[in-house]
């Protein structure tokens, strides 16, 4: 989680949003990224998705069977479902998003009866380093 960590501080040094994801496999990091939102002008490019698809790249394949996946927020829909489709085995991910998480809350996707794969999860992993990293960042936008 230190390196998704570290990811999420990219980010926000970039002013995006700071969410850091990291894909590993049999103890390797395959691949690392944090948001990209606005430096893409794209509003797919959350970490998670720019990791899974770095990690497929990297592995010249679309599925990340036996993978892992490291991310400092809990996952929205939409990054639910790619990490679903990869096929990763476990998520690990930090802060909860009472808002817009879509594993824990919102959409709760995995526990939906249309998803074909669902991660072990594991959550609270690193979460006050992961929350401080969101509250210090909106902090500041809100000018204090």
């Amino acid at each position: 989680m230190a390196a998704a960590l570290a990811e999420a501080e990219l980010a926000a040094a970039r002013g995006e949003v700071p969410v850091g994801a990291v894909i590993v496999l049999d103890g390797v990091i395959l691949a690392r990224a944090g948001n990209e939102t606005r430096s893409l002008n794209d509003p797919t490019a959350h970490a998670e998705i720019l990791a899974i698809r770095r990690a497929c790249a990297a592995l010249g394949q679309e599925r990340l069977t036996g993978a892992d996946l490291y991310v400092t927020l809990e996952p929205c829909a939409m990054c639910a479902a790619a990490i679903s489709f990869a096929r990763i085995r476990r998520l690990y991910f930090g802060a909860a998003d009472l808002k817009g998480g879509g594993v824990e809350h919102g959409a709760r996707f995995y526990a939906q009866p249309t998803c074909h794969h669902a991660p072990e999860v594991y959550s609270g992993i690193a979460e006050q380093a992961s929350a401080a990293l969101l509250t210090r960042f909106f902090a500041d936008r809100r000018g204090g």
